[in-house]
């Protein structure tokens, strides 16, 4: 007999024939009296003292079925009786929640109406049946950790969207959210809750209490004196808010935490789990009991290595037993409270699951002994029990329950038969199976165990200004690196611990994706293949519906053990086939993205709509990849169109049976965020693939390739891994991806799914977790300031030290909890294989877009998300990774940056790439890569041709376009070259809060001298190109100053109001941003000045004289607005208005007087001449603009006492150099404003333009011979 479930050769019609025949002695039935006493030691009597063997009556074959009736309906309860344990209660015997009439709001039922979420404000729902004398109970499945209110109501409650359970007189709950009970008034009680936990809700009618329990810890009396009486009953009842989650279990499930004397909602199936566990004992019987024949007698073995060898006499025996053990099999109950614990039991003595065959064996008794419609419903109640288990099991510290579970669902699916069905029909349609690769938080440390296995805690203590760790540039004390090194210790032996689970996931990962497995069929990689896609799809496709995503932190999870079995398939296939590549060079092949094979739903690609590109391309296809698009299909107006139509007649078809929609509608749509092991609807669309029809590339000249459509659950293998002359997934490799095979084919497909999923929630949750690790460095900072002001506290002071001694107690308090915490997240997240794993993706992400680049315009059809994991991934590894592991320790990381940095600077005005949010995206990840020195360096070690046409692209014309990423980049490349241009904080800021630690902070200053020399050369060679940026620079330098003084007018307006209006936040947030803009644009302006001064001082250069006019005027205008007395912006500058601490004097005039001093004292000298020339000539000149940089002035002569800006005030920021040649600036426009004011004659006001009246009118009026001119 076949462990595999499908290799037996025997058939159910063999046994009915066996056992029916009235032929005791026929061949292979042992004899009369050793088949009777194996019937008897099999099937024993009831009866306390036994029967001797003498004495007994002979057992037959024929006599078996009388006698196993007999011994079943032995002390069965009568009807009678099992009325009597309902006495008290009232409603139908199967307990739900009442969703036709017995709910206010807006709500989410799950199919099996036990779980529910909340859709509006604050919703409730109560359950079909009430109780009103006895002592009862029910259990809630906590799956989300909001506002809920869990507990007891009447009939005559009523509940509206502000009122719930608890608000009301006749209704009463707890809420573990906020910690409180609820009876129209709250008090505190009991604890706090968390997803994963259990609420036990108990009424007991007698003494008229009701309590409440956590994990199966009693809570407490939370209400006593309940209303009784005549017409009062209590129904089980919640009231949920948006978003919240629970799963009841009234009884339908064995109760995880019964009460001694309190009975479940829903009466047990008594008698059926009386009769189960007598056939389980049977069962066990049977496989303790060998027959040997030879000797004629029976001898006990034990049960672990029984196999089924087709002997009939057992197997007859076994016919008997399963024709009443079957049916009682597809009972939830009696699956999970018989069967389950049964199969946990064999598990128990450990080892790996191999060594446990007795399971693999049973099952092929199920699939053998069992109608098909029996073992599938048993085997999919057997996964949902297994899964919820999983799922809701308290942390501790072995995380035994975890394995025990995981150690269960691996044995069962290493059975082929049993696999291919639940991959089939249950693991992703009706289980939420992701969940089985989850490891939760726990977020009550020592509830986990957590003090046990980390008793020492550390975190750091040493800081500079901006709250960061200096562990590294200070030496420890004794006593730190002793607790250091202990809490790094616990950190292992968690993570050891840890890694356990997670193997047990790989393993169960490993037999859904073995391709080996085709005795029975399809193998299960191919399977799981198309359940992922159709996953894909619906986490891809809802995103506006949260409750049908799968939540983040399960796709994380998710993710890394798929990584893991998919690299371990990879390289399995590696050594057998050598040609393939390794898993560490892995990449998606460009043709996935064209050929129409794998389904990327409504995704964008990098060309726009996927139905534009083939029309637009499909000469290209056919050229460079001999693939044909199918004219059927471009008749289409857009693959959206038909997915919108599809999508619209599905929504219609499924109306009437999904959900309702008006308010205080139960919507009975499944959801990840009630019980994750409930049936759901089929939301799935026909998706496309293409099969080939022809061969691609035969050895003459290329043929055509014409594809069909063709839906994703209709592949075959075939499709997927190809035939000969047939390249299945990678139909139509172009001519410049090499002829080489990469791997298994499937393995590709489900490599560009991993990549999806870390696009659709992974990142957004890598984020989320950091949360923790800014939470330790908070209330360290916090700590070590308390411990300072103890130190510093008089003695004399007493009260004030006990208030400090209660805080320091308080943060030490959270400091543990959060560094054990945090251990737990480090070892499940951010641990260093995971990075490992991150990386790798990365480097996937960065090959195929190499890869497909190549392509030339077929690189149009990659998905954007390729190129938003590249940019993400190197983000998590940047901020998330990093704290917890060093960067450095990844293989080849410096080529990686490298790499990334080509394609971060080819691609962001790549003109084949045309969304604007991928463009920004892309300008955004450049601007961030510039500006920390190690990526800067990557960013200079690509080809001088990258780095050259990068910097060409971005000294385009900043019209039409988003200029403001493209000024920053040109900024960050700048900064600690300009004027005062080298500091981290803002000065202004540190010099009015100097002890403030959360100021606003800059990355320490990086500049390229080699992409500014690009950049130099770029604007001296091409003139053209100079002029038109140069003008787009100060027409945006105009536009955002003058906004931001528009801005500033309505904001001292609004503040000098009698009715002290606030200002808005949004219009401050602006404002600043405008500031900012106009800074970042003259030190732009500055490193041009600075690099290339001939642009605007050579005269002989096209436009130069009028650049040089514009920039004067605008660098006077700017001058003038923020230096004159007592003008708007000093007014608004000390109104210290929060969202506006970036405005200030320091940053705009230092930028301003970076570029008078380059042209006026760092040019040659006619440059010099032709500056001070224009600049004392425009109009708006005004010296004591420039007196003021150095505090000098009108306030002077006025004798003012008020303290002005002075760039003398910011030695530490400004060098003695530079402030030295602000004054020799003074005093050369001070000379030469006298000289110009000599040698200019008086001028009549007749001689003056009659529009600026500044300069002398210079046209003149000449009348022609026109009539009308004379």
């Amino acid at each position: 007999m076949s462990s595999k479930g499908g290799g037996t050769a025997l058939t159910r019609r063999n046994y009915h024939l066996a056992s029916d025949m009235d032929k005791p002695k026929a061949t292979g039935i042992v004899n009369e009296k050793l088949l009777s006493d194996y019937l008897h030691h099999v099937f024993p009597s009831n009866k306390l003292v036994p029967t001797p063997a003498s004495h007994r009556k002979t057992l037959t074959f024929q006599d078996l079925p009388t006698h196993l009736e007999c011994l079943l309906s032995e002390g069965e309860i009568p009807d009678d009786n099992q009325d009597q344990s309902a006495d008290g209660r009232l409603g139908p015997s199967t307990v739900v929640l009442d969703h036709t009439s017995g709910f206010e709001g807006l709500l989410f039922v799950d199919d099996d109406l036990l779980g529910v979420i909340g859709h509006s404000n604050f919703s409730s729902i109560r359950a079909t049946t009430c109780v009103f004398k006895g002592k009862w109970v029910y259990e809630v499945l906590i799956s989300s950790q909001g506002l809920m209110q869990i507990g007891w109501c009447t009939l005559n409650c009523r509940f509206n969207q502000e009122e719930g359970v608890g608000d009301t007189p006749d209704s009463y709950a707890y809420d573990g959210n906020r910690v409180r009970k609820w009876n129209v008034t709250t008090t505190n009680y009991g604890k706090s809750w968390a997803a994963g936990d259990i609420v036990s809700c108990l009424i007991d009618l007698d003494e008229g209490t009701i309590t409440f329990c956590l994990n199966g810890q009693s809570l407490g009396t939370a209400f006593s004196n309940i209303k009784m009486g005549p017409g009062i009953a209590f129904f089980p009842a919640i009231s949920l808010s948006f978003k919240e989650s629970v799963a009841f279990n009234f009884g339908s499930r064995p109760l995880r935490y019964p009460v001694d004397g309190y009975l479940p909602l829903q009466t047990p199936p008594t008698a059926d789990l009386t009769k189960a566990n007598k056939l389980l004992g049977y069962i066990k019987n049977v496989l303790c009991t060998a027959i040997d024949s030879q000797e004629e007698k029976l001898i006990e073995k034990s049960s672990s290595f029984w196999q089924l060898q087709g002997e009939p006499t057992v197997l007859v025996t076994l016919v008997h037993i399963f024709n009443h053990f079957a049916p009682l099999m597809c009972k939830v109950y009696l699956v999970e409270d018989v069967l389950m614990n049964f199969l946990l039991g064999i598990l128990e003595g450990g080892g790996s699951v191999d060594e446990h065959p007795l399971i693999q064996q049973l099952l092929d008794l199920f699939w053998l002994l069992m109608e098909d419609y029996e073992v599938s419903e048993c085997l999919k109640q057997l996964m949902m029990s297994l899964l919820r288990a999983y799922r809701f099991s308290p942390i501790i510290p072995d995380l035994g329950f975890q394995i025990h579970y995981l150690r269960l669902t691996t044995a069962i699916l290493h059975h082929e038969k049993s696999r291919k069905y639940l991959l089939n029909n249950v693991l992703f349609d009706v289980l939420r199976s992701v969940v089985f690769f989850y490891i939760k938080t726990p977020l009550r440390v020592k509830e986990a165990g957590l003090e046990e296995l980390i008793p020492t805690t550390w975190w750091p203590t040493q800081f500079d200004k901006e709250g960061k760790d200096e562990r590294n540039t200070r030496e420890e004390s004794a006593d730190e690196r002793l607790r250091r090194r202990a809490y790094e210790r616990g950190c292992q032996r968690l993570k050891k611990r840890i890694e356990v689970v997670e193997e047990l996931q790989i393993q169960i990962l490993r037999l859904m994706l073995n391709s080996k497995d085709k005795g029975t069929g399809e193998a299960s990689r191919y399977i799981f293949l198309n359940k992922f896609r159709k996953f894909l799809q619906e986490n891809a496709s809802n995103r506006a519906n949260p409750t049908v995503l799968c939540p983040p932190e399960y796709m994380v999870c998710f993710l890394h053990r798929l990584i893991t079995a998919v690299r371990s398939y990879w390289d399995e296939g590696k050594k057998k086939i050598p040609d393939y590549v390794n898993s560490e060079e892995a990449y998606v092949p460009p043709q996935l993205f064209y050929n129409g094979k794998v389904d990327y739903f409504d995704l964008q690609r990098l060309g726009g709509l996927l139905s534009h590109l083939k029309k637009t391309l499909k000469d290209d296809l056919a050229f460079k990849a001999n693939i044909i698009i199918d004219p059927a299909e471009l008749q289409a107006t857009s693959m959206d169109d038909l997915d919108e139509d599809e999508e619209s007649g599905a929504a219609q078809a499924l109306r009437p049976f999904g959900s309702a929609t008006a308010t205080g509608g139960a919507l009975t749509r499944p959801s990840w965020l009630s019980s994750p092991t409930l049936g759901r609807a089929n939301r799935f669309l026909s998706t496309a693939a293409v099969s080939l029809m022809t061969p691609r590339r035969p050895l003459t000249p290329p043929e055509k390739v014409k594809v069909r459509m063709l839906a994703v659950e209709q592949r075959t293998e075939q499709d997927i891994e190809g035939s000969p002359g047939n390249d299945g997934l990678l139909l139509g490799r172009p001519l410049e991806e090499p002829d080489q095979p990469i791997t298994e084919k499937s393995l590709l497909e489900i490599l560009d799914g991993i990549v999806l999923m870390y696009n659709l929630s992974v990142h957004q949750q890598l984020g989320k977790m950091v949360v923790v690790s800014d939470d330790v460095h908070e209330y360290a900072v916090a700590l070590k300031d308390t411990e300072e002001k103890i130190a510093r506290c008089p003695s004399r002071r007493v009260d004030i030290l006990e208030e400090l001694q209660k805080s320091q107690k308080v943060f030490a308090e959270k400091l543990n909890h959060l560094s054990r915490r945090l251990a737990w997240i480090n070892a499940t997240i951010y641990s260093k294989e995971k990075m490992f794993d991150i990386y790798w993706l990365l480097r996937v992400c960065i090959r195929t877009i190499e890869h497909a680049d190549n392509t030339g315009s077929l690189f149009a059809f990659t998905p954007e998300f390729y190129l938003s994991v590249a940019m993400n991934s190197y983000s998590a590894l940047k901020n998330y990774f990093s704290s917890a592991n060093s960067m450095e320790d990844l293989p080849g990381y410096e080529d990686t940056l490298t790499q990334l940095a080509a394609i971060l600077a080819k691609h962001f005005a790549d003109p084949r790439i045309v969304g604007t949010d991928m463009k920004d995206s892309l300008m955004q990840a450049l601007a961030s890569y510039v500006c920390y020195p190690q990526s800067l360096r990557a960013v200079e070690r690509i080809s001088e041709d990258q780095r050259v046409a990068m910097m060409k692209n971005l000294l385009a014309p900043y019209e039409q376009r988003p200029w403001a990423q493209t000024n920053w980049i040109l900024v960050r490349l700048w900064r600690g070259c300009g004027f005062g241009y080298r500091y981290t904080r803002l000065p202004h800021l540190l010099k009015t809060k100097p002890e403030d630690a959360n100021l606003p902070s800059l990355q320490k200053p990086c500049p390229s001298h080699l992409l500014q020399r690009h950049m130099a050369e770029l604007l001296r060679q091409d003139k053209e190109m100079g002029a038109s940026f140069l003008n787009s620079v100060l027409n945006q330098l105009n536009w955002a100053f003058s906004e931001f003084i528009g801005m500033i007018q309505e904001i001292q307006q609004a503040a000098e109001r009698p009715e002290r209006n606030f200002v808005d936040t949004r219009q401050l947030k602006v404002c600043a941003t405008c500031f900012d803009l106009s800074v970042s644009l003259l030190r732009v302006l500055e490193m041009t000045v600075t690099l290339v001064s001939e642009i605007f001082l050579d005269w002989s250069r096209p436009s130069a004289e009028l650049l040089l006019r514009r920039l004067a005027q605008l660098l006077n205008q700017v001058l003038n607005r923020v230096t004159a007395e007592r003008n708007l912006f000093d007014r608004v500058v000390n109104l210290r208005l929060p969202g506006l601490e970036s405005v200030d004097h320091y940053p705009i005039l230092v930028a301003v007087t970076g570029i008078l001093v380059c042209i006026l004292m760092d040019s040659e000298r006619r440059g010099v001449a032709r500056a001070a020339a224009v600049l004392l000539s425009d109009p708006c000149f005004q010296l004591h603009s420039i007196q003021h940089l150095l505090g000098a002035g009108e306030s002077d002569v006025a004798g003012a006492d008020r303290k002005h800006f002075s760039l003398h005030a910011y030695k530490d920021y400004i060098s003695a150099e530079e402030a030295q040649k602000v004054g020799q600036m003074l005093d050369f426009l001070t000379d030469e404003s006298k000289q110009a004011a000599a040698s200019t004659a008086p001028t009549s006001e007749e001689d003056l333009c009659p529009i600026c009246y500044a300069h002398s009118i210079s046209a003149i009026f000449k009348p022609c011979s026109h009539k009308s001119c004379k």
